[in-house]
């Protein structure tokens, strides 16, 4: 599989890059993003670090607003961010922020049209480490984390493949997307109307049925706009009781859901799962 390289920029002694590729799983063309460290220069393989961002944003986003490539650039772990979803003419979208093109919500969906396209489960489980793995001098150690709907993406993915990955975090995540407005829309959309279908893809839920019990930081702001009706993680704290899982989440006082709170604690994210990379 080729990629094309289209940016390339040097920062703290590594390189932060972007590519394009066709896309098996999601039958397009999708751009993700990649923070290089100084340490493959030197000829070492690095860890990765993939990153899935939320609601409307794109590969750059979290590149561009986090500051996590000082950290990274000190801890010699590698960054991947892809998009949010398909893009482009001819794929589905919608007219909302919340559904459609921006929002895949990291799931396979099974109702058309949304299915010849919307496939960004198995794309991040499968298509882009294959990718980035042959194509990059890293390891096969990986950590996941990300932001709201990719806080959503990062748990429910970790939860489900607890092999693949040494540590997941999340900033104010999607929790309990089956009983949430954000949840509710896009799982009707792409999933179809069986509840029982949507339980795949609630991080409550595969809480309770994981065996495996990876480490998990997950940080929420206490001046969230989106904490009562759509986050709710106080389900998540319910869940980790009800099995002991090995959660710590943080209600950092003050901080909303934007940017300014992701890079105010990133570091401490980084730090995190450098602990659990071999």
């Amino acid at each position: 599989m080729s990629l094309n390289n289209i940016s390339s920029n040097k920062i703290f002694g590594g390189w932060n890059k972007q590519y394009t590729h066709t896309s098996t799983s999601l039958n397009c063309e999708m751009r993700f993003a990649i923070y290089l460290p100084p340490q493959i220069a030197q000829g070492k393989k690095v860890p990765v670090l993939y990153w899935l961002s939320g609601l409307t944003c794109t590969d750059e986003n979290f590149m561009h607003k986090a500051g996590a490539q000082r950290i990274a650039a000190e801890l010699g772990m590698a960054i991947v961010a892809p998009d949010t979803s398909p893009r482009g003419e001819g794929i589905a979208d919608d007219e909302g922020y919340d559904f459609g093109q921006g929002a895949g919500f990291y799931v396979n969906a099974t109702q058309a049209p949304w299915n010849r396209h919307y496939h960004m489960y198995d794309y991040v489980v499968n298509e882009l480490p294959e990718l980035i793995e042959t194509h990059f001098p890293v390891t096969q150690q990986r950590a996941i984390s990300g932001h709201s709907m990719g806080g959503h993406g990062a748990l429910t993915i970790a939860l489900k493949n607890s092999k693949n990955f040494s540590s997941v975090s999340a900033f104010s995540p999607i929790v309990n997307p089956i009983n949430c407005p954000w949840g509710q829309k896009a799982f009707t959309g792409y999933l179809g109307k069986d509840k029982e279908t949507w339980q795949e893809y609630d991080a409550t839920v595969l809480m309770q049925k994981s065996g495996a019990k990876l480490p998990m930081l997950v940080d929420q702001g206490s001046e969230d706009n989106f904490l009562v009706e759509q986050l709710k993680p106080e389900a998540l704290v319910e869940a980790a009781k009800t099995v002991n899982y090995p959660l710590e989440i943080r209600m950092q006082p003050g901080f909303d859901h934007s940017y300014f709170f992701i890079a105010s604690f990133i570091e401490d994210h980084l730090r995190f799962h450098a602990k659990y990379f071999i």
